[in-house]
């Protein structure tokens, strides 16, 4: 219960790709053996690339 409510509060401040990557993580047992700050920066990479991915896809065509 208490990571649905997780999930709902990282969508709703608009975190969606670090609420996708938390849900990953859930269903890959292979990460239980990772540290706190390890599956962390995990999840704030993948809010990171999720963010800035957009921004990449962009810029060519803006310089066109």
């Amino acid at each position: 219960m208490l990571t649905e409510q997780t999930l709902d509060k990282l969508y709703a401040m608009k975190l969606s790709g670090m609420a996708d990557a938390f849900k990953e993580q859930l269903q890959q047992s292979s990460l239980g053996n990772l540290s706190f700050e390890d599956r962390f920066g995990l999840l704030v990479d993948r809010q990171w690339t999720w963010k800035e991915d957009p921004k990449m896809k962009r810029l060519p065509e803006d310089a066109k």
